[in-house]
């Protein structure tokens, strides 16, 4: 384990918040999201962020990390120096944010991650609250949902491409689905794609050339899911798809039967609980709360219409 401030010095830093002098004066919030602008699974969590800052007098100020440690830590430093109310923020990396998180606790900052948190929760970092996915939880899920539907068994590989490996997100939703493979003495091959689509294709469409024998692939993040359908068509193969996040690529493959089933972690959710519980607790001193936004409930051709109207916006 992480050493981290005291408990008993973050309780004095942070339950006696510095109050908006009125409650019609704005706050000042900064929201780091640790990718690139454009992405598409970020559009419904700004949405929810930027809806939740409407409702609530809230002077939000999006920033993107660029999948860089330093730069994320730089926007972070500079939005302190500014004087924002408090900090929303991703923690992709286990241990690039600590200091940087925990000094701005100390100091008086209240920080929120959201979408992507320590792998060791609380344990990890001085953050006060995580909004988003169990994402070991989630992994479990769909890789017992994919055993239990294409057989998979002994001595079988799944094909696991991801963003970025190394991000907290992608290692913790693996270890689900490896712990669900490894019950039935299966495992998974975690690949590494980018979040940039031309790439993501490329990557997977060459690993597939090189790996034929898969018997499934487990895509860990919404990039890969929406290449999937089309990397096996490059390649000529066959195998059953599930994974996590809604596209409307995603949800016309369930509806096509070529994917299987896909976890919502409902990331309009993520942006709208995270920017509201900041704004009342700057408000009010309304302590913040761990939310999980979804990590055991899966779309699949049962129910999946009901996303339809919705992908890409809030969900």
């Amino acid at each position: 384990m992480k050493k981290l401030v005291s408990a008993a010095a973050l309780c004095a830093a942070i339950t006696v918040p510095t109050f908006a002098a009125a409650e019609e004066e704005p706050v000042d919030i900064t929201m780091i999201i640790y990718a690139s602008a454009g992405v598409p699974f970020f559009q419904p969590l700004e949405l929810g962020a930027n809806t939740a800052a409407e409702l609530l007098n809230v002077n939000l100020d999006i920033q993107y990390a660029q999948n860089d440690v330093v730069r994320q830590n730089n926007v972070m430093e500079t939005a302190l120096a500014n004087g924002v109310d408090g900090l929303l923020v991703e923690i992709w990396d286990d241990n690039a944010f600590d200091e940087a998180v925990c000094d701005a606790i100390e100091n008086g900052t209240p920080v929120v991650s959201f979408n992507i948190d320590d792998s060791e929760g609380a344990d990890g970092n001085c953050r006060m609250a995580f909004v988003g996915q169990n994402f070991v939880d989630a992994g479990y899920t769909i890789g017992k949902r994919m055993i239990a539907d294409h057989g998979i068994g002994e001595g079988d590989v799944v094909f696991t491409p991801v963003e970025y490996p190394e991000a907290a997100y992608a290692v913790l939703r693996h270890s689900g689905v490896q712990k669900a493979l490894e019950e039935v003495g299966a495992k998974a091959d975690l690949v590494g794609v980018t979040d940039r689509l031309p790439e993501v294709l490329t990557a997977m469409t060459q690993y597939l050339i090189g790996n034929s024998d898969i018997k499934a692939i487990i895509g860990l993040g919404q990039q890969p899911m929406m290449m999937a359908q089309q990397a096996l068509d490059e390649t000529g193969m066959n195998v059953p798809i599930g994974g996590f996040d809604v596209a409307p690529e995603i949800l016309d493959g369930i509806a096509s039967g070529r994917i299987t089933a896909t976890v919502d972690q409902q990331p309009y959710s993520q942006g709208y609980y995270s920017v509201a519980q900041m704004a009342h607790y700057i408000r009010y001193g309304l302590y913040p709360a761990d939310l999980s936004t979804g990590g055991s409930g899966l779309i699949d051709k049962s129910n999946y219409e009901a996303a339809v109207a919705l992908a890409g916006k809030t969900r």
